[in-house]
């Protein structure tokens, strides 16, 4: 029976593995070397290595060999929770920079930045336009004589905020838009998305639009765009060549007196503590059930919690994520047997080796098909026909309003009481930060506004399509009648 578990990480994942352990009865251990919790800034992780037992097959247990103070110890575990994460490897692509090696400037990973100060006056290179790329770039336009933004591809940005100020999230992630994208073509969908975030600012005036054949990427940063408009942030394309102290871009214009490069690429996951072949495994998502479970195992004792990118909270998905293993481990939950996972997944990696379908396991996941799958697993999904029989209210606000993690507290394990009444309040502690000044004869309440905010555009549309049709419907019966009654009287 499992009882022990080790959790490999003090980050938000391995947070929630811990609460979700305790609240299975189980006894987590938690690994950090670190004095404090928080784990993106602070992670490092003190496990040396974790080996199946002799008898894992009977047993599924691990052995965890752990280091504090150059001393080394090792304990048996019934089940591991690996929350590493994807912040843990920096990716410094220099190979991909003919004549980086010439440069005579300083080069360093977004990892390494800090404070904006230490580039005061500097003319400095931002390479890679992600989350990262913006937010580092925006904050050195305050600092830095110039900064330069490269990008090979473009990108969506969106703002925090919606129309009328209210969280983006909070207006977009809904299950009726969802249900909506379901039915919608793919064209018709990308139209859609493309003239909304167009509505802001037109990308292509400002350099940032996606180029035809590449990837759709979509990054959140609110000032961005004005520093391009003001100047501070100058859009350029990829870089082709450095130079001593210059960089040669893709489209042929060449900047001088680089003073800095930092490179905004990412970062590459890895997990040097497990043995063979279970690292190479892990390293590839494709071979991850539900992006948690590693397919070779004969006993699902072993989870993967935190590796994913959500179009949401990152925080609820892992969260749901340890909820669901930690019921596994119990035997309380199943998954499909290895055999039968492992020869699905090799099946697909060939595929996609082929180039018959496409690798999509890098690609942010969409939150509520991805949250309903894993809490349909065990038994959290809210059932939106059940409530429209039953609470009519609650279930409004389940299918129209914001797709909150309240919505995986109605039912099932973990269910909370006060999930019901945190969903119909959610708007007025969202909204109570902000009333700071009382204004008299004020408008409508914010949930009435976003309802008409919600509703206005899909009103719209099926307005003009009924007029459309009424039109053609007109039209059709005036071709009828012309055939039926004398020109004479149709001129009358």
């Amino acid at each position: 029976m499992v009882k022990r578990v080790a959790v490999i990480g003090a980050g938000v994942s391995g947070l929630s593995s811990i609460k979700c352990c305790l609240d299975e009865d189980l006894e987590p251990t938690c690994f950090e070397r670190s004095t404090a919790i928080g784990g993106l800034w602070k992670f490092t992780t003190t496990v040396c290595s974790i080996t199946k037992r002799p008898d894992f097959s009977e047993t599924g247990q691990w052995d965890v060999v752990t280091e504090t103070e150059e001393k080394r110890e090792t304990a048996v575990f019934d089940a591991v929770m690996v929350c590493t994460g994807h912040f843990l490897n920096p990716r410094l692509p220099l190979e991909s920079f003919p004549g980086i090696h010439k440069f005579k400037g300083h080069i360093l990973h977004s990892q390494e930045y800090k404070f904006p100060e230490c580039f005061r006056d500097k003319r400095v290179l931002v390479i890679g336009l992600g989350n990262t790329g913006g937010d580092v770039a925006v904050e050195l336009s305050r600092m830095a004589a110039q900064v330069l933004l490269s990008t090979r591809t473009g990108t969506w940005v969106v703002s925090r905020s919606s129309d009328g100020g209210y969280p983006l999230n909070m207006m977009n992630i809904r299950r009726c838009y969802n249900f909506i994208a379901q039915l919608l073509p793919s064209r018709v969908l990308n139209w859609i998305r493309e003239r909304q975030l167009n509505k802001r600012f037109n990308h292509k005036n400002y350099g940032l639009s996606i180029i035809k054949g590449k990837k759709q990427k979509v990054i959140i940063n609110d000032e961005l765009p004005t520093c391009i408009l003001c100047g501070t942030v100058t859009l350029k394309s990829g870089v082709k060549e450095f130079t001593e102290t210059s960089a040669l871009f893709e489209d042929g214009t060449m900047e001088e007196n680089i003073d800095v490069v930092i490179f905004t690429t990412g970062y590459t996951f890895s997990f040097p503590f497990l043995e063979e072949p279970l690292k190479s495994l892990c390293a590839k998502k494709i071979f991850l059930y539900k992006l948690v479970f590693p397919s070779n195992l004969e006993k699902a004792t072993l989870a993967i919690i935190g590796l994913i990118s959500l179009q949401g909270s990152i925080l609820t998905g892992t969260e749901l994520q340890a909820r669901w293993a930690t019921r596994v481990f119990k035997g309380l939950c199943r998954i499909p047997p290895s055999q039968k996972l492992m020869a699905e997944f090799t099946e697909k990696e060939q595929l996609i080796e082929r180039g018959v379908m496409r690798d999509t396991s890098e690609n942010k996941l969409e939150y509520i098909p991805y949250m309903d799958d894993i809490a349909a697993r065990i038994g959290a999904k809210p059932s939106v026909p059940r409530l429209f029989l039953k609470d009519p209210r609650l279930a409004w606000e389940v299918f129209f309003g914001p797709c909150t993690s309240y919505q995986y507290r109605l039912m099932g394990p973990g269910q909370w009481a006060g999930a019901r009444n945190a969903i119909l309040t959610q708007w007025d502690r969202t909204m109570k930060p902000l009333k700071t000044r009382i204004v008299p004869d004020s408008s409508t309440s914010a949930s009435m506004s976003c309802y008409l905010k919600m509703w206005g555009a899909p009103l719209l549309l099926a307005s003009l399509l009924l007029i459309c049709k009424s039109s053609l419907f007109s039209k059709l019966v005036r071709d009828k009648l012309q055939y039926r009654i004398s020109p004479d009287l149709i001129s009358i």
